[in-house]
């Protein structure tokens, strides 16, 4: 059931399943994606007595900013303390943290920087943390080609093309990132309609010129990019998994091992893409619960 209420600097709207006292468990989606992603995750979740809290990010669907002067940022320390706002709303003191792209950074990050709000943690992407710092060292070349999209929201032609054509574009991301899944085109169209919240385009925007350091951050969440920069180790128990087919993630990230120092588990899902939680919902259910 779709809900939503006031949290920190945003009206947020999210779908609330399974039994109000179940164990909590938050299902956090990337871009350009939507609360769609879990669609066929959530009914396995509510069914083994989880409470399934999966919301729209800022900028995304309904979900709304309370005051026309908060900054419109996507940095990723706002996405981290919307989480967190959300859980303190809610009166969920922790919970399991479900997220891939944008939603597996802030699920990351609150489990780094709070770790006692966070019981488990799935991190689809494994460490998500962006290092702002060694963002202008080139890769080699053939590593940067995934990420055209960023260095192309870089310029007012990218701003452009996500107002003119963001259907267009989020289409393309989605058949790169995900090669082998061959979604319909009503699914598209649903986590489409998500795209046309107003402030979309500038928080999509900022969040991929601040992760640059092209943009400045919103002061509000300074001191939080101060430790941030410090790429802090999560201590909470963690599986990470990867799509095999990943577009975007070329390679995998068992690399990034080292980064979580408690329980930690690895795994490889072959046959699904970024989008993992709409490609493989059944081997991700069973991932989630192996955390309960």
């Amino acid at each position: 059931m779709l809900k939503n209420i006031d949290a920190g600097v945003l009206n947020i709207t999210f779908d609330d399943a399974g039994p109000a006292d179940g164990w909590p468990v938050i299902l956090l989606h990337g871009f350009p994606y939507d609360i769609q992603a879990y669609a066929d995750i959530i009914p396995g979740l509510a069914s083994n007595g989880a409470r399934v809290i999966t919301p729209y990010l800022r900028g995304f669907g309904p979900t709304r900013f309370l005051s026309t002067t908060t900054p419109r940022s996507g940095q990723q320390a706002a996405i981290a303390h919307d989480l967190l706002a959300l859980m303190d709303a809610l009166e969920i003191k922790s919970a399991i943290l479900v997220g891939y792209d944008w939603g597996g950074r802030a699920a990351c990050i609150v489990a780094a920087l709070w770790p006692e709000r966070v019981r488990g943690l799935v991190s689809i992407g494994s460490y998500a943390i962006q290092d702002i710092a060694a963002a202008m060292k080139p890769a080699a070349p053939e590593a940067e080609v995934p990420y055209w999209y960023q260095y192309y929201f870089h310029s007012e032609r990218g701003r452009n093309a996500l107002i003119q054509q963001r259907q267009s574009v989020c289409e393309l991301l989605w058949r790169q990132w995900s090669p082998t899944w061959n979604f319909t085109p009503q699914a598209f169209e649903t986590s489409s309609q998500s795209w046309s919240n107003p402030d979309f385009v500038e928080v999509v925007l900022h969040s991929y010129r601040h992760r640059f350091g092209l943009v400045e951050g919103d002061i509000a969440y300074e001191a939080t990019e101060a430790a941030l920069a410090e790429l802090p180790s999560i201590n909470v128990p963690t599986i990470a998994v990867d799509g095999g087919d990943d577009g975007l993630l070329l390679g995998g990230t068992r690399s990034h091992a080292p980064k979580f120092c408690s329980s930690y588990h690895y795994r490889r899902i072959e046959g699904a893409g970024h989008n993992l939680p709409q490609e493989a919902p059944l081997q991700l259910v069973q991932l989630i619960l192996e955390l309960v």
